[in-house]
């Protein structure tokens, strides 16, 4: 199968995986640009990853070879680029989210639809071997049908590591905005599409000190709710839970687990690749540690570019696709609306829940 030909853009600090990866690992594709709105960072990537081509954006949208543009620009310019990207006659695949508001993800996709490009997203963590593991455990019936699931994705903010915090702090941030594509996402693979939700959302402190550097001393001022509890009904009939906070100094909570009509299923951090997944049967006392059933088990970020990549050749469907990153972003939306209104909100988007992948490492990527 041919490769296809790649262009990156965006090349701050989580390109380096992607570029790592898409460069070394997954041979269906060929890095053979990358752009940044800094050229030095840009020049500086290409050098490190042996990239032909460090160019501007529009020199990059020109090359007639590429037909896959990677967007790692910041959230608030991923519906831009991505609409450059897809006019330009090329696919796109974006980090979460798909955008920052409902109008400009549906914009995304209509005009993929018209153009008949794809699009797709992070993030594609969901494609490694943890949660494929417990996709499987749940196919196989060990621990019955999904009843229920709870979420839980606490800590107190970035104000005290990260370089450039502030973001977090305004339109698009937030711990939902931030964390949520992560877990929602394994949500919907594991028990399928949302069709209601509701939510209650708090901003507990109106103003964070940055006690990192270079910002040190410096304050933000917050936007956005910093504290967000959210019900969701699947249309399988079983009810989650999710919690994301900045708010929280300390907790013990699990990331993710699935309660099945024979049993309960740890999830481990979807934010990770692997394990550990842990099940306690009905009929059993103890948690037994599952072994892991899947490939790709380390950080694998890229996965989904990859099988998208095999989707231009083939004709395939990709699973980490643009409808499911916008179902997520309806979701996380519907979760604030529901907070603003006092009510219950019916979500007007749905997805495919997106296949397993086959076991071991017999997917061709």
């Amino acid at each position: 199968m041919n490769k296809v030909k790649v262009g990156i853009i965006g090349c701050g600090n989580i390109s380096d995986i992607y570029l790592q990866n898409c460069v070394q690992i997954f041979d269906i594709l060929e890095v053979v640009a990358c752009a940044d709105i800094i050229p030095e960072r840009a020049g500086e990537k290409a050098k490190q990853y042996k990239i032909p081509k460090a160019c501007s954006v529009e020199e990059l949208l020109a090359d007639p070879e590429i037909e896959l543009v990677i967007n790692l620009t910041i959230p608030k310019a991923h519906a831009e680029v991505c609409l450059s990207v897809l006019n330009a006659g090329k696919s796109v695949y974006v980090e979460k989210p798909l955008a920052i508001t409902r109008e400009d993800g549906k914009k995304i996709l209509e005009t993929a639809k018209k153009n008949r490009l794809l699009v797709g997203g992070a993030p594609d963590t969901f494609l490694g071997a943890g949660i494929q593991t417990c996709r499987k455990i749940i196919d196989d019936g060990l621990i019955g049908y999904p009843i229920a699931a709870t979420a839980f994705m606490v800590n107190h903010g970035h104000e005290s590591w990260h370089p450039d915090p502030e973001f977090y702090y305004k339109e698009g941030g937030g711990p939902m905005f931030d964390m949520g594509p992560y877990y929602l996402t394994a949500l919907i693979t594991l028990m399928g599409p949302v069709s209601r939700v509701t939510g209650s959302t708090r901003v507990t402190f109106p103003e964070r000190l940055i006690t990192s550097e270079p910002k040190k001393g410096s304050r933000i001022e917050v936007e956005v709710p910093t504290h967000i509890a959210g019900i969701m009904d699947f249309h399988s009939g079983a009810i989650g839970t999710i919690l994301t906070s900045f708010d929280i100094w300390g907790s013990q909570l699990p990331k993710i687990e699935i309660y099945g009509s024979a049993g309960s299923l740890v999830v481990p951090d979807p934010n990770t690749f692997g394990g550990p997944v842990l099940m306690q049967k009905s009929s059993e006392k103890n948690w037994i540690e599952m072994p892991l059933s899947h490939g790709y088990a380390t950080n694998s970020r890229g996965l989904g570019v990859a099988e998208m990549a095999r989707a231009i050749r083939s004709g395939t469907k990709h699973r980490a696709n643009g409808e499911m990153q916008y179902h997520v972003l309806d979701i996380m939306h519907g979760f604030h609306d529901a907070s603003k209104e006092g009510r219950h909100i019916m979500l007007e988007s749905t997805c495919e829940q997106p296949s397993p992948l086959p076991s071991q490492d017999s997917i061709e990527i």
